[in-house]
């Protein structure tokens, strides 16, 4: 089971680095410039999980706050497969 969900997570955590990478560097940028340097984290990672549109882009006490959330199911054998639900914002972070 382990070994099924590794990568899974690997890509949970690329996706919220780059998320808090382009949160950071996000100053007086519109909204698709900020999609567009998400998409530009994702093509170097090799990730194709979630898109850009994908964001929930917001500004919270004068900061931009970056938030997604998905789904991947994993087959494991037979009809069992596992659900898991991935979410993650920049929010809150120091």
């Amino acid at each position: 089971l382990g070994i099924r969900l590794m990568p899974e997570y690997l890509t949970y955590y690329k996706i919220l680095k780059a998320t808090k990478a382009v949160a950071l560097n996000s100053a007086g940028k519109t909204v698709p410039e900020i999609r567009a340097s998400f998409a530009k984290y994702l093509e170097v990672e090799h990730v194709s999980t979630i898109t850009p549109a994908d964001l929930d882009i917001s500004k919270e006490g004068g900061e931009i706050v970056i938030a997604f959330s998905y789904e991947k199911r994993i087959h494991l054998f037979y009809n069992v497969n596992l659900l898991i639900d991935f979410n993650g914002s920049t929010a809150g972070r120091n």
